[in-house]
């Protein structure tokens, strides 16, 4: 037996101690196996990859996945340490590549891992594509012995993933820049150091080896706290930009060449718009929680635009689906087509190298016209009854665009409001927007009343 709460909405995560163990990666990578042949998925010719990232227990648990996978006759290629860009990549770019799993707990403190499961086209099982069914199976362990067992072959993916990149943003485009780079003690030093080598740009790195216990900070660009000797260093050695990564190197947070931390929804927006230099009139999405100023700028330069609901696992189907060019996710994670509708920070950077080049404005410049909106933040509410309030807050809130995409989200001319229930804590999140402060500190007011209330 296991806590079935490690079997989350995007991946399985949880406390190395008391809730994961090696008997459990081994099951999950039998079970993954059973699921893809269940599922259709023909593994004669085909094999699944493993990567793992830093983290103390990975090589065990990573082990553990692949004699289960073997043992239920499944071939395994062994891509070793990479980021989850490299591992996504190494799952869609190959035909002869079913799936995956990665071993990774993302931007977790080091007492946790986890791991995550992709399809060979991008798409990562979730809460509505196989996760429960994959607990189930793991939970049973009744599994059935294999004709043949399964083998191993190893595979460095990173030359292909370099060409890759270097295909949608040539090296010839960027000029001489100063960047720091802060790796956070991830991942990044796999990739990120390779791809810069090769571009006109001096760098400064921090904590780029690999740590998994996160001697310097928690590696999560989302916590502004963990920027802050990134900004320091930014502004000790006068460099364009700062670019910080979380561990397994997924997510990105920015900080412009005065030490300032560049909001998410301005990620998002300036990097889309280097997408609509490759794709003209492109359809691009933002997550339901960001600014307008996404959406305004985006349609200024002739992109179509919609709103997507949070969750990586949700917006990589959504951009399948609907021939998605580009996302944006105020967790600072950026999706692109080109990547397989997957994550790629090594060609986000390299956007924003071009963006600079290109503009010849700072980031700061660049950034300075989007400041047109007074937004919230996201604001968390510990509820006992989340269905009740939604329902008063549907109740209340009729005379607007109502957008019933992920929670209740309503627009009126002036302000919008969007309440969700969390995928991943007990807890109902607030964002707000408004065109004047004093009007989003009031209707702040006004909805937190029918939430507490």
């Amino acid at each position: 037996m296991f806590p079935k709460q490690i079997f989350k909405a995007y991946d399985i995560r949880g406390l190395v101690e008391g809730e994961l163990s090696d008997e459990l990666a081994y099951r999950i990578g039998r079970s993954y196996g059973v699921f893809l042949r269940l599922h259709g998925h023909d593994l004669t010719d085909k094999s699944v990859v493993v990567g793992k990232d830093m983290r103390q227990t990975s090589p065990g648990f990573a082990k553990q996945v692949i004699a289960g996978l073997n043992d239920e006759g499944i071939d395994v290629v062994d891509i070793g340490l990479v980021t989850t860009p490299l591992f996504n990549f190494a799952c869609a770019h190959y035909s002869q590549h079913a799936a995956g799993i990665m071993i990774t707990a993302s931007h977790n403190p080091a007492q946790y891992n986890g791991f995550k499961m992709t399809l060979g086209d991008g798409t990562p099982v979730g809460r509505d594509n196989g996760m429960s069914e994959i607990r189930d199976l793991a939970e049973k362990n009744e599994f059935s012995e294999a004709s043949k067992k399964g083998q191993i072959k190893d595979l460095d993916v990173l030359a292909d993933y370099i060409d890759k990149i270097f295909s949608l943003v040539k090296p010839e485009e960027i000029k001489p820049l100063k960047i720091v780079l802060d790796a956070g003690n991830g991942m990044g030093k796999v990739s990120f150091v390779e791809v810069l080598k090769r571009l006109p740009v001096k760098v400064e790195y921090m904590f780029l080896e690999p740590d998994g216990n996160f001697p310097n900070h928690e590696a999560n660009p989302l916590k502004v706290e963990t920027l802050k000797d990134l900004q320091a260093k930014v502004k000790e050695v006068k460099a364009d930009f700062g670019f910080a990564l979380d561990g397994d190197a997924d997510r990105i947070g920015l900080v412009d060449e005065k030490g300032e931390v560049v909001e998410a929804s301005f990620v998002g927006a300036l990097v889309g718009l280097e997408v609509l230099r490759n794709h003209s009139n492109a359809y691009m999405l933002y997550d339901l929680r960001s600014s307008k100023i996404v959406r305004d700028v985006w349609e200024s330069q002739g992109a179509k635009t919609g709103m997507c609901p949070v969750g990586h696992a949700l917006i990589k189907r959504k951009m399948k689906e609907e021939g998605v060019v580009f996302a944006s996710e105020l967790s600072l994670h950026l999706y692109y087509q080109d990547m397989y509708g997957v994550e790629s920070t090594d060609l986000s950077l390299l956007y924003f190298l071009r963006l600079i080049s290109r503009s010849g404005k700072t980031m700061s410049e660049l950034t300075a016209p989007l400041n047109k909106y007074f937004h919230s933040g996201e604001i968390n509410f510990k509820v006992v009854d989340k269905d009740k309030v939604l329902a008063e807050l549907r109740n209340k809130y009729t005379d607007g665009k109502v957008v019933e995409l992920d929670g209740f989200y309503v627009e009126y001319p002036t302000w919008w409001f969007n309440v969700r229930v969390s995928n991943t804590e007990p807890v109902l999140r607030l964002n707000l927007e408004s065109n004047s402060k004093e009007e989003m500190e009031d209707k702040i007011a006004e909805v937190k009343k029918i939430i507490e209330g």
